[in-house]
């Protein structure tokens, strides 16, 4: 148990931010209404890191449900191959690479 004594914030404190002002960042207009899980700015990378997961996993998907080929995903997404090749290989599961060299 902690017995450690409740402590009142000091007299001298400042008082939280009663004026802030949401301003979004570029992506959204409205910090307190964004849908992003975290913060771009919490984010290592930023945005370009937070976009390229969501895209990493739709061309999983269309990879996997569809069969798209690696040239129609390059097209698609305005990639290269090796970019695709790259995604699709990181997505594999460890043990999967071994059994397949």
């Amino acid at each position: 148990m902690d017995d450690s004594p409740i402590r009142r914030p000091r007299m001298d404190a400042l008082p939280e931010n009663t004026r802030y002002r949401d301003t979004g960042c570029d992506l959204y207009p409205s910090c307190l209404r964004c849908p992003l899980p975290r913060c771009r700015y919490e984010e290592p990378g930023g945005a370009p890191a937070m976009l390229r997961t969501g895209r990493d996993a739709t061309i999983v998907r269309l990879s996997r449900e569809q069969g798209l080929s690696v040239d129609e995903l390059a097209a698609r997404f305005g990639l290269s191959r090796r970019t695709i090749f790259r995604v699709l290989r990181a997505s594999r599961d460890p043990a999967e690479l071994q059994a397949t060299g």
